[in-house]
């Protein structure tokens, strides 16, 4: 591969001239026109790329906007976890013949190192077009004047710009400055000797917080190691002196219109691999029942709490009556221990949904609090043909050496980026096993139950067909490489195993090594698919093949269409405060704040994590056109009224993440992510907001009462990222 001297540019530096930190840098620096970053509808300083010159065309311009391809989610990922942009790329530059023989301008994208190097497309003298994908970390495009396009460069280069995401440096500097030596020696780090609990509490008396593991192979400062959070440590079983029984494997409970059925919050003890650990279950069973009712029916629950924190179950995603929602200080009070409430909920919409708690949900939740709704079509063909149905819910959790990492007893730790786990499960168990004969169709329905962390599902390759989101299909069936589902979304896919042999369930995605200023690829393996060599019966090789479309989901949707191009009625903003943080972490997330993105896929950052807690950190929705704040914000509805309302992530704050923001009681469809629009709808209940992006959807108000809107990372609803509105009748 010929390289010219010009790319030594990579040298010296390739980010805009007085590039700042933090909120600085969202204001300074904006590399695409005002016209183009007003269409983005999106931070400029992440999803755009100043095209800088060579000496060759001193005068020359352009820039490079990086826009979501279009699909099913929020984010277009590969398999394993790198983030897809569509380039569009504008271009002032002489024509080519005047620098040699050459008669076009061809585009390149290629790592920091230059290799792999791939064409784009050609790219015009003076214009905008759309070129080809990028699907690299951090990446350079280049711009080269060509006498034709080959598989590597061959003329000079004459523009070149250097990704968003290669902000990220090493902080060699913060490692001497603030963490090369401990805060305080007599403290001892997570994994020091000194540091290990008993095997009874799996914690220090001293330090409770001593058992929180760190990630293998990534970058730690001793300062940041020895934070810690101003909350009380507590473990499920301390105080307790009530029943305990062992969890059982989830339950499938047929209901029929007018049923009724008992479900009590118990106290659990659970095997998780070698581990004996405490926990929840509804009835006794992790996940809880699963309960199997038809479209339209309706059910009374009586729910009895029997364990130790006050508590009320939310029906996610259901279009129930609001006195059922189960919000404490919105819909109920709290059921406080020993007390029993009773829920009359409806199931209008066919599709997957799911029951949780709505009160410290980011323990009770975690602990295994958590069951779904399976609402069956009275089309019995409404899926589509598959040989079988695996209902799977998935889930993680944080053990140390010795057993669960505490939770904060008075409230929330880890406000920042929410608690990862690390040791993933499926349907309560940490090795999925399923066999099925050769050529078999699956119909897997994910949901996501974890607090915080977005999965990015594959099955080794296994041919995938997208038929379904939260409530109900998609217009059309889609092909999809894997399936991103954040905490609280729900997919129905069809998977088809033609050969024999092992197909791992994989989760694989893309650290960031925040201190290193790095990528890294991690892959979690959540199960395993056996496949015999005995074929299946009957060959679903033509039906699976084929795309099909749902007519009745146009038809509801059909309606909504004229709105779709109309104007921006309602606008949020998620934005983040802090306050008190010490310095090491302050100092750290204003270098790390130099680039946010569009996806934290893990959690890199163990120990600042942990020590944020709703008292230093604070999640914020906030309505431009008021100022006002979280439950301050007042929106007033009437039944019928659609609003078409854009969700936006402010780039100008210390840190940001996505965020799946659920919206109770009532559907809506995403029309549009960082402005490009959707080509195939499902209604939905839960969407996210990538990093720096924006969100439109289209809001049906079909169900009265008072209704949340808030974040699904349940740490980050702890934190306050939550406001109340009310639909009129």
């Amino acid at each position: 591969m010929r390289i010219s001297a010009a790319a030594l540019w990579l040298r010296v530096g390739a980010v805009v001239p007085g590039l700042a930190t933090g909120a600085a840098a969202a204001q300074e620096a904006v590399p695409c026109t005002p016209d183009e970053a007003d269409a983005l509808v999106a931070s400029p300083d992440l999803y755009c790329m100043t095209l800088l010159p060579t000496a060759r065309v001193p005068g020359a311009t352009g820039s490079v906007e990086l826009r979501r391809p279009a699909g099913p989610f929020s984010m277009a990922v590969t398999p394993d976890g790198r983030l897809l942009y569509d380039a569009v790329i504008s271009t002032d530059l002489p024509p080519p013949s005047t620098l040699g023989p050459y008669d076009r301008y061809v585009a390149w994208a290629s790592t920091q190192v230059l290799w792999p190097i791939e064409p784009l497309g050609e790219v015009p003298a003076s214009g905008r077009v759309a070129v080809g994908q990028v699907g690299f970390n951090k990446f350079i495009i280049l711009i080269t004047a060509e006498a034709a396009v080959g598989d590597e460069p061959a003329g000079p280069y004459v523009l070149r710009a250097q990704s968003p995401s290669s902000r990220m440096q090493p902080a060699d500097f913060l490692e001497f400055a603030l963490g090369a030596s401990r805060i305080d020696p007599d403290v001892p780090l997570p994994g020091d000797p000194a540091a290990a609990g008993h095997a009874g509490h799996a914690m220090s008396p001293d330090d409770p917080w001593a058992d929180v593991p760190m990630p293998e192979g990534v970058m730690m400062l001793p300062s940041l190691m020895q934070l810690r959070p101003d909350v009380e440590a507590w473990l499920p079983g301390d105080g307790w002196e009530g029943e305990i029984v062992d969890a059982q494997p989830r339950e499938l409970i047929e209901l029929r219109d007018g049923d009724s059925l008992e479900l009590d919050a118990v106290y659990v003890r659970r095997r998780v691999g070698n581990r004996e650990l405490l926990g929840y279950g509804f009835n006794g069973q992790i996940p809880g029942p699963l309960l199997w009712v038809p479209e339209d029916a309706t059910v009374t629950i009586d729910f009895t709490n029997r364990i130790d924190w006050p508590t009320a179950i939310h029906w996610h995603g259901l279009r129930l009556d609001n006195a059922s929602d189960g919000v404490p200080g919105v819909t109920q009070d709290p059921i406080e221990p020993g007390e029993t409430f009773r829920y009359t909920v409806h199931f209008p919409d066919p599709g997957l949904y799911w029951y949780h708690p709505h009160h410290r949900e980011e323990v009770q939740q975690d602990l295994g609090l958590a069951g779904n709704l399976m609402v069956r079509s009275g089309d019995p063909d409404y899926y589509g043909p598959a040989h079988l149905e695996e209902i799977v819910m998935l889930d993680d959790l944080l053990l140390g050496e010795h057993g669960l990492v505490p939770f904060g007893l008075e409230r929330a730790t880890h406000a920042l980026m929410g608690r990862f786990g690390n040791t993933m499960l499926v349907n309560g168990e940490p090795d999925y096993e399923l066999s099925v004969p050769r050529g078999t169709v699956v119909r897997f329905f994910f949901t996501n139950a974890s607090n915080t962390r977005t999965f990015n599902l594959s099955f080794d390759g296994a041919p995938m067909k997208l038929v379904g989101a939260d409530i109900g299909n998609f217009e059309r069936e889609a092909w999809v490489e894997s399936v991103v589902i954040a905490p609280a979304e729900r997919y129905i896919v069809h998977v088809a195993f033609p050969e024999s042999g092992e197909y791992r369930l994989l989760n694989g995605v893309q650290g960031i090594d925040h201190v290193g200023g790095s990528f890294f690829p991690e892959e979690d393996v959540l199960g395993v698919v056996r496949v015999g060599s005995e074929a299946a019966a009957p060959d679903l090789t033509a039906a699976f093949g084929a795309l099909r479309e749902d007519a009745r989901v146009r038809e509801e949707i059909a309606p909504y269409r004229p709105l779709f191009d109309g104007p921006i009625e309602k606008t949020l903003e998620l934005d983040m405060t802090v306050r008190g943080l010490p310095l090491v972490v302050e100092r750290l997330m204003q270098v790390d704040s130099a680039y946010f993105h569009p996806i934290e896929w893990s959690g890199t950052m163990p120990m600042m994590n942990l020590m944020a807690t709703p008292e230093n950190v604070s999640w914020t929705l906030r309505e431009p056109a008021t100022g006002r704040e979280n439950e301050a914000i007042e929106w007033t509805f009437r039944v019928g009224d659609v609003v078409k309302l854009r969700i936006r992530s402010r780039r100008e704050t210390l840190h940001q993440m996505q965020h799946p923001i659920h919206i109770h009681g009532q559907r809506f469809l995403v029309l549009a992510t960082n402005g490009v629009a959707s080509e195939n709808l499902a209604w939905k209940d839960t969407a996210v907001v990538p990093v720096g992006g924006a969100l439109d959807i289209l809001l049906e108000l079909s169900n009265p009462g008072r209704w949340m809107l808030h974040c699904h990372i349940a740490e980050h609803l702890e934190a306050g990222m939550k406001m109340v509105f009310t639909v009129e009748p």
